[in-house]
């Protein structure tokens, strides 16, 4: 099992998928797969197997012996082990998958927090007095994932039209290496429509780069360090943390920019296909599923709507309820 899987990874994972995916599929494997059913013939492996060592996993699987892992931790280990063994079925190796056999660890959803309008506000003001103000007005304003807002270059935006470009992502691996990617899928390349405060700012933040530095490349990053670099994930990630903190705001994270964003713009009652267009995601369902809680009285507003629009364009008065 444990040769096949190592193959597994450099084989497949390693052509075919990101480098952070692999990543991530290579550590669960080497940390916590092998070690436990590395030994195992891949022939021999049974449902049994995989139900114990995600039980295991669950009640003690940490790696430094203080409890178990999460569920959304096994789950993933899950995902990995049906991969590989999806791929040994293709290759002719096993007959069937037996991970299908097998009940994966329950995912509880985590809480969704987002800032009210008031919230946003504060947040904002009291980002003016941090390098990263031009940073986190765009995440708010737009609904950009981390990964796209660092990847931007100043030729992905049109401050005449008020657009910007999503077309790529920058990533940090666990060697240190920054690498950019074009996104996972083609909803991922999209023109986000930039409101004009969001022009304004993006016009001062590109002033105040141009006063530090001899030139400004159209192809030069618009969130980076003076010299050009890129920013690290984790070092913004640390300041919008220590940001909300002093606001009061603890508990919402960089990625509830994104939510924040999407269940305003759905209480202002803009169409939800709009809204999926503008956060990337590959489908209307996924948005509906995700943010139709986060915008209490969307069915009533609806309902009162279509009351009206029908009795204004009818002289008749309203039916007699029947008794």
């Amino acid at each position: 099992m444990g040769e096949y899987l190592r193959n597994w990874l450099a084989e497949y994972v390693k052509v075919n998928n990101a480098p952070r995916t692999w990543e991530g599929r290579a550590h669960r494997i080497e940390r916590h797969i092998i070690p436990a059913l590395g030994r195992l013939p891949l022939t021999s492996l049974k449902p049994d197997h995989l139900q114990r060592f995600y039980a295991e996993k669950l009640s003690g699987g940490r790696i430094d012996g203080k409890g178990g892992l999460s569920g959304a931790t096994v789950s993933a280990m899950h995902l990995t082990v049906h991969a590989a063994l999806e791929t040994a079925v293709r290759r002719g190796l096993l007959v069937r998958n037996v991970a299908d056999a097998v009940d994966p660890p329950h995912v509880e959803r985590p809480e969704m927090h987002t800032l009210n309008e008031a919230g946003l506000n504060a947040v904002l003001e009291a980002a003016r007095r941090t390098p990263y103000f031009a940073l986190f007005y765009v995440h708010l304003f737009t609904g950009v994932r981390r990964s796209e807002a660092l990847a931007l270059r100043w030729c992905d935006v049109d401050l005449a039209l008020g657009h910007v470009y999503t077309n790529r992502a920058m990533h940090r691996l666990r060697t240190g290496e920054i690498i950019f990617r074009a996104p996972k899928s083609a909803h991922g390349r999209r023109m986000i429509a930039l409101s004009p405060s969001a022009c304004l700012v993006l016009r001062q933040h590109r002033d105040n780069e141009e006063a530090l530095k001899e030139s400004l490349q159209d192809d030069g990053l618009i969130f980076c360090h003076v010299d050009g670099s890129p920013l690290l994930p984790d070092t913004v990630t640390h300041a919008w943390v220590k940001l909300v903190r002093r606001c009061g705001q603890g508990g919402i994270r960089l990625h509830d920019c994104r939510h924040t964003h999407a269940s305003i713009m759905l209480k202002q009652g803009v169409h939800p296909k709009i809204v999926q267009e503008r956060l990337g995601h590959s489908s209307i369902r996924l948005t509906l599923d995700t943010y139709s809680h986060v915008a209490p009285g969307l069915q009533e507003a609806a309902a009162l709507a279509f009351d009206n629009v029908v009795l204004a364009s009818s002289k008749e008065r309203q039916p007699e309820p029947i008794r």
